[in-house]
């Protein structure tokens, strides 16, 4: 068995900061590692241009060799199967097992599915992103009509980035469509959806599937052979049979110094964690980066802990498919290409900043 005085656990955006971070300035003492279940860290915010032919795939995504390199941290590559949390050791797919002093979870989340009964409808989760790519690629090969389980602002930009090529577009959610967003921004995005053709059932939640049919209560609602979820966050099921205190969801919870409440000497972010005020949204995971950088780093060497503080407002910028996007920050909402832009640039600009590093 490894043991390490540090294991960062998953390469979300928290922990790349946390990487950018220490290669930019010295990285705290001890033997510390990165484990990844890939060599490669994708970022979710480009995935809609890069299925709409805006981007590569190369543009999308990110080398971890290099950046831990920089880091001075050790990259595994595995994929977990259980933690004990007592313990801190980490059990992988692979039989081998790893063991550290103090552990950092930014595993991220699966998506939701709904029961399935029969198998006629095919299912592909936009998470991980690279097993969604590759069975989309297979998909393409024979477009069909598709039905989109979602509406939050990722099914939202895979509606309208994946309307064109294919049949017919079906997306459902199980409230208003974009719940919790700004009005003006689901009014903008319903008149996008319509424009490019998508069905849209709004109060329509699916609670099971039978062979091609999804069902909303007891009433079929949709027939086909497709399904794509980007529907709620599923927590881990290792997570809460790890002995972690967890939220009813089976999320970690967590306190303002993103410690887990139960474990002092593990720590959680991103959609993994459960903290009152946090969306489970990458700018709420890019934010808790720098104060985990310090927390981690003030662990190692015996010294106070810094507090997150979730912001309040977050800005949302959605894009459209074309090259442009929707922007919401309040009440206050607006749409067109100049924000498509703008959404390119803070893209890009993610991406080239942990590129640099390297």
């Amino acid at each position: 068995m490894s043991q390490y005085d540090l294991l960062l656990a998953g390469a979300g955006h928290a922990h790349l900061g946390v990487l950018r971070r220490w290669a930019l300035v010295e990285r705290p003492p001890g033997r510390i590692a990165l484990l990844s279940p890939g060599p490669e860290a994708w970022y979710s915010g480009m995935l809609p241009g890069l299925l709409a032919g805006r981007y590569a795939a190369a543009d999308c995504r990110l080398e971890l060799q290099p950046l831990c390199r920089a880091a001075k941290v050790e990259l595994i590559e595995g994929e977990i199967a259980a933690l004990d949390a007592t313990s801190r050791q980490v059990e992988l797919a692979d039989g081998r097992r790893l063991a550290a002093e103090w552990l950092a979870l930014n595993v991220g989340a699966a998506v939701a599915a709904p029961p399935q009964q029969g198998d006629a409808m095919q299912l592909l989760a936009v998470k991980p992103f690279a097993g969604f790519l590759a069975g989309w690629q297979q998909w393409q090969a024979e477009p069909r009509r598709l039905a989109i389980l979602g509406g939050g602002a990722a099914g939202v930009e895979l509606a309208l980035a994946l309307a064109g090529q294919v049949p017919a577009l079906a997306l459902f959610c199980a409230g208003p469509l974009l719940a919790g967003h700004a009005p003006g921004l689901r009014l903008r995005a319903l008149g996008h959806l319509r424009q490019r053709g998508v069905q849209v059932r709004e109060h329509c939640p699916i609670g099971r599937i039978e062979d091609d049919w999804l069902l909303s209560g007891d009433e079929p609602v949709w027939c086909g052979r497709r399904l794509l979820l980007a529907s709620g966050a599923r927590a881990w099921p290792w997570l809460a049979a790890s002995g972690l205190a967890c939220d009813e969801q089976g999320f970690v919870a967590i306190r303002p110094s993103l410690q887990s409440q139960s474990h002092a000497q593990l720590f959680a972010v991103g959609d993994c964690a459960s903290l009152a005020g946090a969306r489970r949204s990458g700018v709420y995971a890019v934010r808790q980066g720098p104060v985990l950088a310090a927390n981690l780093q003030a662990a190692l060497q015996g010294r106070p802990l810094r507090q997150y503080r979730p912001q309040r407002h977050s800005l949302a910028l959605l894009a459209t498919g074309d090259g442009g996007a929707l922007l919401a920050w309040h009440d206050w909402s607006a749409g067109g290409q100049f924000y498509g832009r703008c959404k390119d640039w803070l893209d890009q600009r993610f991406i080239q900043r942990h590129r640099l590093v390297g």
